[in-house]
């Protein structure tokens, strides 16, 4: 169960780890405007994470941390391989014992007071294990930053693409509409997300098993599990630059095939939560939820509205999904 927080006027250790692959001139982008908010926290410290680029984005990122003279904050840590995005935080986690973890993309800019506030939240709120900021465009424009849980119905309205069935079904549309106000949600992303110290002890390290994706709605639903909340706090901004990091939200705006890795991790959530019935009920709600669509493509006699392949593609990880 959860633990008490500390008391409000105590100051709290923060550590705040950046997962780097290739992404030099993001990571020095974001430490430009975060170092100072970290000096302003009693005990603060920033991880970068080379995630085994290979590219000299280690070497960069290194040499701007000492050029910048941001070593009293920053340093950088070196993996001899991509493990991906679990792996990589959890080495960055792993450096230091603290009483909150921060994650960050590396195509994140933080803005001004979000980690105060983000630590405010933490004190006033002491069953909260994650809290997840407002991401936002850099023009201020919000984006979805909570969800709902995906189900195997999900995967029929994503396949499906049609209004109606998405107002019939709202709990079992991922996205939540930006909220205003904080509150209680499913999962966060973790593009940006706060976790006390106390709830990943209890909780343990992320599940890297998943290689990129899913792994936070992995994190959301054993945080819960463990008795523990996970907040919203809109206050807090976060730029998030989507795609910087990552190319499958361009790959699936273009309708381009996505890398195995989401679709491995897609499966392994399933299967994980659902089952390997559940996994298949899911595979089977994408066709239905398909059948749909084709029959407005045909009807409206437009183009196909999803990733190329991905129909044979959850069916090819469907075998196997705990052991990728």
């Amino acid at each position: 169960m959860c633990a008490a927080s500390a008391d409000r006027r105590s100051p709290l250790n923060i550590c705040v780890v950046i997962l780097n692959y290739r992404t030099p001139g993001l990571v020095c982008e974001c430490l430009n405007g975060l170092v100072e908010q970290i000096r302003q926290v009693v005990h603060g410290r920033i991880f970068v994470v080379d995630n085994g680029s290979g590219d000299g984005s280690a070497e960069a990122i290194d040499e701007q941390i000492t050029d910048q003279g941001w070593c009293d904050a920053a340093e950088l840590v070196r993996s001899s391989r991509n493990g991906g995005f679990s792996a990589g935080n959890n080495m960055g986690v792993k450096a230091t014992d603290a009483d909150a973890y921060l994650l960050l993309n590396s195509d994140t800019l933080v803005r001004p007071g979000a980690i105060e506030r983000l630590l405010e939240e933490l004190h006033a709120h002491p069953e909260a294990g994650l809290i997840g900021p407002r991401l936002e465009w850099p023009d201020g424009t919000p984006q979805n930053s909570t969800f709902n849980y995906p189900t195997p119905l999900t995967e029929f309205l994503r396949a499906a693409g049609t209004g109606v069935f998405d107002r019939l079904l709202p709990r079992h549309v991922t996205a939540i509409p930006v909220e205003r106000t904080p509150a209680e949600v499913d999962w966060v992303s973790f593009a940006a997300a706060l976790i006390r110290g106390s709830a990943l002890r209890d909780i343990g390290l992320m599940d890297e098993g998943y290689f990129m994706y899913f792994e936070d709605i992995d994190y959301g639903r054993r945080a819960r599990q463990a008795g523990w909340t996970v907040r919203y706090c809109p206050e807090a901004r976060v730029v998030h630059l989507r795609g910087g990091s990552s190319p499958v939200k361009s790959l699936a705006a273009d309708r381009k095939p996505l890398p195995e890795y989401w679709y491995a991790s897609r499966a392994r959530y399933y299967a994980k939560y659902y089952g390997r019935a559940g996994l298949w009920l899911a595979n089977v709600c994408w066709l239905a939820g398909r059948c749909v669509s084709r029959c407005r493509e045909i009807l409206e006699r437009r183009s196909p509205n999803l990733p190329q392949g991905q129909g044979r593609a959850i069916w090819r990880h469907g075998w196997k999904p705990l052991s990728e």
